[in-house]
């Protein structure tokens, strides 16, 4: 993070003490270079678990921050794909640095929790975003992408396995989360980024409580853990009567143990 591409301590330290907005305008320029940016290998493995479900006509990155998502939609939609954000910063990355080769491509900046779109999607994704909602918006947001699909269309996303209580990925972001915490305790505006808050038990239960249709699909790129659990899924989310392209009623897909 440190490396001479991405930002300094003092850079991270004048972000966190800003709003999520102006925080990720500020660190738009050097992102690519941080571990907040989705690895190319979650990348991939969901781009090749999307091209087995489509193709899609339209796609939407949901929160697209510099436009790595809006890259795996263009390999599987076959019309258009448009990257939404509430970061300008972020956005203009995205605008430079992304060279579509297939599907138009459109930039739009706006709050995910108030979408400006009719339903004009076949495929919403969207990668490591959902830290900055906390889990009472979760219903809100949800609503918010299922009102701009189109009938059949799914809500996609990659959720990593929790660390092991005690491990050191467990007490790393345990300290981050307190962290972020108590910054937000002691100063304002808040800077919501709790990696610990979306947890897959609770998002499932969001969803199906909205009325999706939820199958999880193991990302067999990354393997499984000691107890047999895949390390991370892909959360595949639809209403309820509608099938996936291969013809299996998406109540069907996948075998009970990855629904753990």
């Amino acid at each position: 993070m440190f490396s001479p591409e991405g930002p300094s301590l003092r850079e991270l330290a004048v972000q966190a003490l800003s709003s999520v907005e102006r925080g990720y305008d500020l660190l738009a320029p050097k992102f690519d270079h941080t571990p907040f940016r989705t690895p190319d290998a979650v990348l991939d493995a969901v781009g090749s678990a999307l091209r087995r479900m489509g193709p899609f006509d339209a796609g939407l990155d949901l929160c697209c921050g510099t436009g790595a998502g809006v890259g795996v939609l263009e390999r599987v939609c076959r019309e258009s794909v448009t990257g939404v954000d509430f970061s300008a910063g972020m956005l203009d990355v995205a605008r430079e640095r992304v060279r579509p080769q297939g599907p138009r491509v459109s930039w739009v900046r706006a709050d995910a929790r108030a979408l400006p779109f009719a339903p004009a999607f076949d495929l919403v994704v969207s990668f490591g975003a959902f830290g900055h909602f906390l889990p009472r918006e979760l219903p809100g947001l949800f609503a918010q992408v299922r009102s701009v699909l189109r009938p059949g269309g799914a809500f996609a996303f990659p959720l990593v396995a929790p660390p092991r209580p005690g491990s050191l990925g467990y007490w790393t972001l345990l300290g981050f989360d307190t962290v972020m915490r108590v910054r937000n305790a002691l100063w304002r505006p808040e800077f919501v980024m709790y990696y610990r808050a979306f947890r897959l038990g609770e998002v499932r239960r969001e969803l199906e409580a909205a009325g999706w249709e939820v199958e999880l699909q193991p990302l067999p790129e990354f393997g499984r853990r000691p107890d047999g659990s895949p390390r991370v899924r892909l959360v595949v989310a639809r209403l309820p009567g509608q099938v996936l392209a291969a013809g299996m009623p998406l109540s069907r897909a996948g075998s009970s143990a990855d629904r753990r």
